[in-house]
């Protein structure tokens, strides 16, 4: 009998041990991996205020989408979530109305884009005031809540610069009885 090594059964039990140690430790790695993956592709929102009525209204909760414009710039009718230039620390959410280089204008409730009435069939109660014709900047967005008579937006003189920009609106999921995803519409230009 060899007495340097172990009897039989404690070399088993060793070995046993150090197989569900790796194991217990591969899935605290994978776990760590997805949460992180997680973390840094989606955010939660909750909807403060009435600006997205009757879209989105306060309370809802949202999934924002975060890596959405790595791949294309925010596109017009986007819900979008970024960080308020009017109140730092602030994050809100509006509606894309118009991108880099377009011209906006309001006219008696209309918006114009280039010159153009757009389509807004999430607007039910029209803001029926003007909006001077305005050239919107590099890398800066003019955006709009939903509900016109009750939102702070671009129409008070502030555009929402790209990297301030969290992510596009995706998913709503509380209350669960108003689960799907958030309507983006896609504003046409021609």
């Amino acid at each position: 009998m060899d007495y340097n090594k172990p009897p039989r059964r404690v070399w088993k039990l060793v070995c046993g041990r150090r197989a569900k140690i790796r194991e217990f430790i591969k899935i605290v790695l994978l776990a760590l991996v997805i949460c992180f993956a997680i973390n840094v592709t989606i955010a939660s929102y909750v909807i403060n205020g009435p600006c997205m009525e009757p879209n989105l209204y306060d309370g809802q909760r949202i999934l924002v989408n975060k890596v959405a414009y790595l791949l294309h710039p925010p596109q017009r009718g986007d819900v979008i979530v970024f960080h308020s230039t009017v109140n730092p620390g602030e994050d809100w959410i509006k509606r894309v109305i118009a991108i880099p280089g377009d011209t906006v204008e309001i006219k008696d409730g209309l918006v114009y884009i280039n010159g153009i009435p757009i389509e807004e069939p999430y607007v039910t109660q029209p803001w029926n005031d003007t909006y001077p014709p305005t050239e919107i900047g590099e890398n800066e967005y003019f955006v709009l809540g939903d509900n016109r008579n009750s939102s702070i937006d671009s129409r008070y003189g502030w555009m929402v610069p790209r990297e301030n920009i969290i992510g596009k609106a995706w998913i709503r999921y509380w209350p669960i009885t108003e689960w799907g995803l958030v309507p983006n519409y896609l504003l046409a230009v021609d």
